[in-house]
């Protein structure tokens, strides 16, 4: 069985020119990026000038820019260049000329989910996307298109939560309960508030996740992010050192963080295990998804993904035991891989 298909050379030339460009201007997004204006004020007969914008919740927000300075004035102009409106004209062109290649996309009620939460600092302040949509954007990092596991229709992110300490200016919160209710897609908070429900269509769910630490199974609330995230047994494994991508949607690039591939397929053997008897269909997709990445690994990027089974095996035997059920499970599933003679070539 073949697990994924090779995009064209033109798919994948397209894909690196986009996603290069994408992460660049990501890299230099400032505050003239974003939909709002400059206003001034005069204090003590000085100029001083804010950008105001309507926040998520509808409230008009204003953050300081600067004196009435030669720098500040160059800030402002850069708002108003035409020059920066046909930069970004230029990225949804690219965005469009890689999908029409065969590059993957993502359904528009995902990007516009996922777009707004980006633009309200989620992935800024730490958040990964996870879950069908990391697998799905592996895709066009590795310019292939998978065979299996890629059904989806819920959304998952996840975060660190206290683990990391949040680099953010002290006057900005990012109110993601807000983001998303000013979608006005109906997206209602189930009763622990980790989850955000449609009732039009019961299957895109909005999951928020974080590790298990001492608390459990117990809610993790995150003031500074307002939200809060479901634990789960053995997350901290895909929210160690993620990466940046770049995912491809109709309305433009969208530039999130992923978890990195090797953790994602590893996380996803071991998770296989938790799964009670009513998730098998999510069992078996969890086991489709990290073979597709273990085959294509151990082929590509063999000392990446040998380091990872090397240091999962080494986290005590709750990881060994849950690993090995996931890699049997997998094994059984897709023998003609023969996964177990090629990871034991490898490390040889």
């Amino acid at each position: 069985m073949n697990l994924h298909h090779e995009f064209s050379l033109a798919a994948q030339t397209a894909f690196a020119g986009l996603d290069n460009a994408a992460r660049q201007a990501d890299l230099n997004r400032s505050i003239a990026d974003l939909p709002g204006g400059f206003a001034k004020k005069v204090v003590s007969g000085r100029t001083y000038w804010y950008y105001q914008i309507k926040s998520p919740d509808g409230h008009l927000r204003q953050s300081y820019v600067g004196p009435d300075d030669a720098t500040t004035q160059t800030l402002i102009q850069r708002h108003a260049d035409p020059t920066e409106k046909l930069a970004r004209q230029q990225l949804l062109r690219m965005t469009r000329a890689a999908m029409e290649l065969g590059c993957a996309d993502i359904p528009p009620k995902h990007a516009r989910v996922i777009e707004r939460l980006a633009d309200s600092g989620l992935f800024s302040a730490g958040g990964i996307l996870v879950g069908t949509h990391a697998f799905l954007a592996y895709q066009n990092i590795f310019g292939v298109r998978w065979t299996a596991g890629a059904a989806t229709l819920d959304l998952d992110f996840a975060h660190a939560g206290r683990n990391i300490s949040l680099a953010l200016p002290e006057n900005l919160k990012i109110d993601t309960a807000a983001a998303i209710d000013s979608l006005q897609m109906g997206f209602v908070p189930n009763q622990t508030h980790t989850s955000f429900r449609k009732s039009d269509e019961p299957d895109f769910d909005l999951d928020f996740l974080t590790s298990r630490g001492r608390t459990g199974d117990a809610p993790v609330a995150v003031p500074r992010l307002n939200l809060t995230m479901q634990p789960l047994r053995f997350m901290e494994l895909s929210l160690q050192d993620p990466m940046r991508a770049t995912l491809l949607a109709r309305s433009g690039p969208i530039v999130v963080n992923l978890p990195r591939p090797e953790r994602y397929a590893l996380h996803k053997l071991l998770v296989y295990g938790e799964r009670p008897q009513a998730q098998r269909t999510k069992a078996r997709k969890d086991v489709a998804q990290a073979a597709a990445l273990v085959d294509y690994l151990l082929t590509h990027d063999t000392q990446e993904i040998l380091s990872m089974w090397s240091d999962v095996n080494q986290r005590g035997p709750g990881w060994r035991k849950r690993l090995k059920e996931g890699f049997d499970a997998m094994n059984t599933l897709y023998p003609e891989c023969k996964f177990a003679k090629r990871i034991a070539q490898a490390t040889a």
